[in-house]
């Protein structure tokens, strides 16, 4: 007993001297402080290094799977888990504090990662041992570990000249510190600007759930008091779009809009010259590398292989949807002039939203709002836990005396039917202005296969009032539905292989097992589990779920050519921005033609405020075509569920299994032959949107 109990004592002072270096399912999160940081990021990287060069220096008589391969992966792994604390503590619980740390570390932890792959002598012992007899006879996700590992080297310059290497190392920390940047700017311009309103008669049409909201921020900021209230709104999703698209004032939607309209424009957070300098900066890194341009040094191992390949899988969509696109244009023009008898005319872009919920509401006799009643936020998880229990083999419980990282923060457990754990996750779902915008899936701990594992899940959603629970519109069920997509991804994964576990598969694949679930968000059968009302527990009416359906293509086209936009811009700065003597909008501006809405008033490109391609390193830069091509692969796959059972286990399972359960553990277009028996259908996306001429 007494050497237990000094083993424990030991392991709590570790815990207390290191904090950021625990390896558990239960973080001490009060610990993970700003202070704590510096400490242990040094510490790790310095065991990280130590470890390297150990690698580095063994006799290449003498090497092996265990002590080259294997070795490096574990080498990396507290640095990774500590520093990936640090990085997801910057997104939800940003502060002064913790921005000077993370800024100040960031080239370090930056160049460590780029050194590994630059370093002569452990590329020595890679290389050497990946062509030994050994090597030649590995099998299955071994032989796909020693081939992905032999690329990452290649692809990062492990072939290049000492004075490319050094260069590319300066690319790489300078490329972090300008990603950083930009993410700040976008959370500073987005908490920056606020907008109070005192006269209630001014929210004309705004839902009650939002002036609830909206009251309810300004109370917290001390606007107004509960007798005599003042309404508070931000560019926060949950408060800026019912306004977009409810509010009749056309007076504060175009401030709403214009304000939104200015993030990352406008000094102190003008994101136009970051955005130049990564432009070109990775530019520069593909062609050191030996590529013609970013978005093909990124695509080699993806789906798509090239950027060529990916900008014709956008540019054949949008044929596909550009004449319905321009008809559902002129639809609204034509529904507004209607309604205000007027000439058919150009919207401006803060009319939009607001006109078609209403030719919507019309047309199908339908108000989003008539759904939120419905989907209470616990209820809507506990059904969505019911459904991917029934079909993945699962059980899911809530643990109540864990704290997270802030008291919005929930934690949850996953079993195998049988009892086994699987792993645990948190759930963070309502905004903070300390929190970065959007929603996300991250990873915080990988077990060894066998073992449990680790992830989150976070979304910046409407919070429960004093007088109802957190009620959720249609899009909101979908978000919760699609992120933990990807966190079953990474909870069921089962891989020999750390690094090629879970949702470290090619980008244009990543986004198949979360997309496929928003599915279950529009089928009777699954909705019946958990669309309930939250007073009187009754489903969703039939003839308000068929008004839904009715309802659910309403501007597909529009939508689509939305996300078909935003890719095609990102493959043009990524392939041919740096050699056009154009400016960043003007280029902009002729890359999209035929692709964006005309307004009478011109809104500036999203491209100043778009995390997802310059807010981080890499990210969905040069692949944000994946959301579209991921969604072809949902599409069809759900075509089986539709045809075998959408709650058929047997189906479940074989997804599980041969998506869910891989990773990268064998090329991404293997597995989905796996599932389907055959090659991915476009027309079962076209067909699901209506689009299916």
């Amino acid at each position: 007993m007494d050497s237990l109990y000094k083993d424990n004592q030991a392991k709590q002072t570790e815990i207390m001297i290191h904090p950021f270096l625990e390896n558990t399912l239960t973080p001490h999160w009060s610990l993970l402080t700003p202070d704590k940081i510096k400490t242990d990021i040094d510490y790790a990287l310095s065991e990280a290094e130590k470890k390297v060069q150990a690698i580095a220096k063994l006799n290449l008589n003498s090497l092996n799977y265990e002590n080259t391969l294997l070795a490096l992966e574990m080498a990396n792994e507290d640095l990774e888990n500590a520093w990936g604390k640090v990085v997801h503590l910057d997104s939800v619980a940003n502060s002064p504090e913790l921005r000077k740390v993370y800024n100040e570390l960031l080239p370090k932890v930056s160049e460590y990662f780029t050194k590994i792959f630059l370093n002569p002598d452990l590329w020595k012992v890679i290389k050497t041992y990946s062509e030994s007899p050994e090597a030649k006879q590995l099998t299955g996700v071994r032989k796909r570990f020693l081939e992905e590992t032999v690329t990452d080297f290649k692809e990062s310059g492990a072939d290049l000249s000492k004075s490319d290497k050094l260069r590319l190392e300066a690319l790489e920390t300078e490329l972090a510190q300008l990603t950083q940047k930009y993410s700040e700017n976008v959370l500073d311009a987005t908490n920056a600007w606020e907008l109070v309103v005192d006269n209630e008669k001014d929210l004309s049409g705004l839902p009650e759930s939002a002036k609830e909201d909206a009251k309810e921020s300004a109370l917290k900021k001390n606007y107004g008091t509960p007798e005599n209230p003042k309404w508070r709104f931000t560019l926060q999703a949950p408060s800026m779009l019912p306004v977009m698209q409810y509010l009749d004032s056309d007076a504060i939607r175009e401030k709403v809009w214009k304000a939104s309209n200015l993030i990352g424009s406008a000094p102190p957070y003008d994101n136009t010259d970051l955005i130049n300098q990564i432009l070109k900066l990775r530019q520069e890194k593909a062609k050191l590398l030996g590529f013609k341009n970013f978005a093909d040094l990124v695509l080699k191992r993806r789906m798509a292989k090239t950027g060529e390949k990916a900008l014709q899988f956008i540019e054949d969509l949008h044929d596909k949807v550009e004449k319905p696109f321009h008809q559902e244009l002129k639809a609204i023009e034509e529904y507004k002039a209607k309604k205000t008898n007027s000439p058919p005319e150009k919207l401006q872009p803060w009319e939009f939203a607001y006109w078609a919920e209403k030719r919507r509401k019309e047309l199908y006799d339908f108000d989003e709002e008539q759904l939120r009643p419905y989907f209470p936020i616990d209820q809507v998880i506990n059904g969505m836990f019911q459904i991917t229990g029934k079909l993945f083999n699962i059980d899911i419980k809530e643990k109540k005396d864990v704290q997270g990282w802030n008291s919005d923060v929930k934690y949850y457990e996953i079993y195998e039917k049988n009892g086994r754990l699987l792993g645990a996750f948190y759930a963070d779902w309502y905004p903070r202005e300390n929190k970065r915008s959007g929603a996300w899936m991250n990873h915080l701990m990988t077990g060894a296969q066998g073992e449990p594992h680790l992830g989150l899940i976070c979304g910046n959603l409407s919070r429960p009032t004093k007088e109802k629970p957190a009620l959720l519109t249609h899009r909101d069920v979908e978000t919760i539905f699609h992120e933990f997509g990807h966190l079953l991804h990474h909870i069921l994964g089962d891989v020999e292989i750390k690094s090629l576990h879970g949702t470290k598969v090619a980008w244009d694949f990543v986004e198949l097992p979360s997309q496929i679930l928003e599915n279950w968000c529009w089928e009777r059968e699954s909705l019946n589990l958990f669309a309930k009302h939250y007073l009187t527990h009754e489903t969703i009416p039939e003839d308000l779920f068929k008004k839904m359906l009715a309802a659910r293509n309403y501007l597909s086209a529009i939508a689509t050519m939305r996300q078909l936009s935003i890719a095609k811009m990102d493959l043009g700065l990524h392939t041919q921005y740096n050699n056009s003597s154009k400016n960043l909008d003007d280029f902009i501006d002729e890359t999209l033609v035929g692709y964006i809405p005309e307004y009478k008033t011109k809104p500036k490109s999203i491209v100043r405020q778009f995390g997802h391609v310059f807010a981080d390193p890499t990210g969905y830069a040069a692949g944000y075509y994946s959301y579209k091509w991921a969604e072809v692969l949902d599409a069809d796959a759900f075509t089986r569920f539709k045809k075998e059972g959408i709650l058929n286990p047997e189906v479940g399972l074989d997804f599980r299994s041969k998506i869910l359960s891989k990773g990268n553990s064998s090329p991404a277009e293997e597995l989905f032959h796996a599932f389907m028996g055959r090659e991915p259908d476009l027309d079962a996306l076209l067909i699901r949107c209506g689009l299916k001429l």
